[in-house]
């Protein structure tokens, strides 16, 4: 909590005590109160108790210990692709995926006052997908950790001139005067959100479903071909497919993948057999209801 500047501070020590009351209403995301992660959380479960963490692992710590029913973690961008770290912590968190949701990301610009803005803070990515508005007027953009927390740091030091490039929840908490709304360059920006829990279930049957699982292949020619070959057999559509390397070894690689179904249905469940077969090991992260066509 020390590390956010003084205004959130305040909230995230509000807010914590509330999902301390009620833990089985609280939902755990990473960012300073404000963020787009605090906007998918209530966008989600309107009558949730969001719980503001500082880092992904806090996060993700939160449902492990009980403090929290449920995290949503953004998993990736439409414009930047995949979140960095998230496929590192996910399997080693021993949380399951239940369920995902997509936000359409706006940014806002806001200040303290009715001073013309020459600085603009906030997250690089923020600052990257608003230069076109920022060149056009004139403001010279400055790196900060997060969006939210770049608003409550002109919150805190309330110096004329100085904005803040954040989601408007942070207007609004922040008690800042929004200066001009949706000034991102680019109109279909949106992110992906998987919602985690301790425990695992299974959508209920009627609609589409997907599948997030890893897999590491074995060292020897074709092993991918191999692995894959079943979904394709067995008319299994895959989303998804990425590659990361762990450790140093640069000798095995590891895959993050996405499919639409279920292990409950006899196509998916011979092509995760057959990926068994090919590969060292498969860790199946979660089943759950598909909340966007992917077709």
């Amino acid at each position: 909590m020390e590390n956010y500047p003084l205004p959130a501070r305040r909230l995230v020590a509000e807010m914590a005590e509330k999902a301390a009351a009620d833990p089985s209403r609280a939902i755990a995301y990473q960012g300073a109160p404000g963020a787009n992660s605090h906007l998918a959380a209530l966008d989600y479960a309107a009558d949730c108790i969001p719980l503001p963490c500082f880092a992904f692992e806090d996060a993700i710590d939160a449902v492990r210990d009980g403090k929290a029913d449920r995290a949503i973690i953004p998993i990736e961008n439409s414009l930047h692709g995949r979140v960095a770290d998230m496929h590192f912590l996910l399997p080693e968190s021993g949380l399951h995926i239940v369920d995902e949701y997509f936000l359409r990301i706006r940014h806002c610009l806001m200040a303290v006052d009715d001073s013309p803005v020459k600085n603009a803070t906030s997250h690089p990515q923020a600052l990257g997908q608003c230069r076109h508005y920022l060149r056009a007027r004139g403001i010279q953009p400055v790196s900060y950790a997060d969006t939210a927390g770049a608003a409550a740091l002109i919150a805190e030091t309330r110096q004329p001139g100085e904005g803040a490039i954040a989601p408007h929840l942070a207007a609004e908490l922040y008690g800042l005067r929004m200066v001009a709304e949706n000034i991102e360059d680019s109109d279909d920006n949106m992110t992906r959100f998987l919602v985690l829990a301790r425990e695992g279930s299974m959508p209920a049957p009627g609609g589409p479903v997907m599948t997030t699982f890893m897999f590491e292949v074995q060292n020897v020619a074709a092993s991918l071909y191999k692995a894959l070959g079943g979904f394709a057999t067995n008319g299994v559509n895959m989303t998804k497919l990425e590659s990361y390397q762990r450790g140093a070894s640069f000798s095995m690689t590891e895959f993050f993948a996405d499919i639409e179904g279920s292990p409950e249905d006899p196509g998916v469940d011979r092509a995760l057999k057959e990926l068994e077969f090919h590969t060292k090991w498969v860790r199946v992260l979660g089943t759950y209801r598909q909340a966007r066509p992917r077709s």
